[in-house]
């Protein structure tokens, strides 16, 4: 969620591998390390997901984003809980080793020194943050822009992920990828919040209190309210010290129940399916007002 390597997206597609590919050839002609070069190359790689960009859709509008927003929340919803199973299932197997190296699937942070209840933390970290990014996002943008808000939502998030974090060569250049997706994702991050606290209702004003209370913590302006609603929604504190390639970050303190173990991560799989179907509704019904007006 811009600017950091914090949790990784669901596992990629081929549509996303495809533009990822199409990102990647832009950046050979255009790398330059500064902000400029930056702007200019998310401006050529997003220009084919502008409304000009494309030919307009044969199918009703309202048609398309649904079916687009349906099939991306199919895609990113199962590989994100498979992927929390995945760690889950090493965790209680004793396999911390494994845990490790599959976590890695899910987060940018260093994890070979990681203690079996870290690697939980990790994973749930992701799984809550990703709810946002890979769902919920896709499900938002689709509902107000159509077809194009879900393109325009993936291909940002896409670069923020290739682009968007502090290593030597991205650390200007990737200014922008981050700052893009900061934007798109201010708004699904407080979706996600609501369809938290719709999804665990007696928790929900603990998971709005605590979002607004604790997110603020985080140096994401929008994964923290993510992670800390979810910490309220689950009763566990997630946040803590990082460490990202050599370089410790601070993330917060994210709620105030115990550390979570690794029988958290089914918990936190099944809320995040729960929060992608009420955010499913709440997409639905807001396209449906959108369209009556027009």
């Amino acid at each position: 969620m811009g600017r950091g390597p914090g949790a990784r997206r669901p596992a990629a597609r081929a549509p996303v591998a495809l533009f990822g590919s199409w990102a990647g050839a832009v950046e050979r002609r255009t790398y330059r390390d500064g902000r400029p070069a930056g702007v200019l190359t998310e401006v050529v790689v997003l220009a084919p997901c502008s409304p000009s960009g494309g030919r307009r859709p044969s199918a009703p509008p309202a048609r398309c984003a649904a079916t687009a927003a349906l099939v991306w929340t199919a895609l990113g919803g199962t590989s994100l809980g498979r992927e929390g199973t995945a760690v889950h299932d090493l965790l209680v197997g004793d396999d911390l080793p494994g845990a490790r190296t599959r976590v890695r699937n899910l987060v940018g942070r260093a994890t070979q020194d990681l203690t079996a209840d870290e690697v939980a933390r990790a994973a749930l970290e992701s799984v809550a943050e990703n709810s946002s990014d890979a769902v919920v996002g896709s499900l938002v943008w689709g509902a107000l822009l159509g077809p194009v808000g879900v393109v325009l939502h993936r291909g940002a998030n896409t670069l923020d992920a290739m682009h968007g974090h502090r290593s030597p060569r991205y650390h200007r250049f990737g200014w922008a990828a981050a700052r893009a997706d900061d934007v798109l994702g201010w708004l699904p991050a407080r979706v996600t919040v609501l369809a938290t606290a719709l999804a665990a209702p007696s928790r929900a004003g603990r998971v709005l209190a605590v979002a607004r209370r604790d997110g603020r913590a985080h140096p994401s302006p929008n994964a923290g309210p993510v992670e800390a609603g979810f910490a309220a929604a689950l009763g566990v504190r997630l946040g803590g010290l990082n460490v990202y390639e050599g370089a410790a970050e601070d993330r917060g303190v994210l709620g105030s129940g115990p550390r979570p173990t690794a029988a958290d991560l089914p918990r936190a799989v099944t809320l995040a399916h729960r929060v992608g179907v009420v955010a499913l509704v709440l997409a639905a019904g807001a396209r449906q007002v959108l369209s009556a007006r027009r």
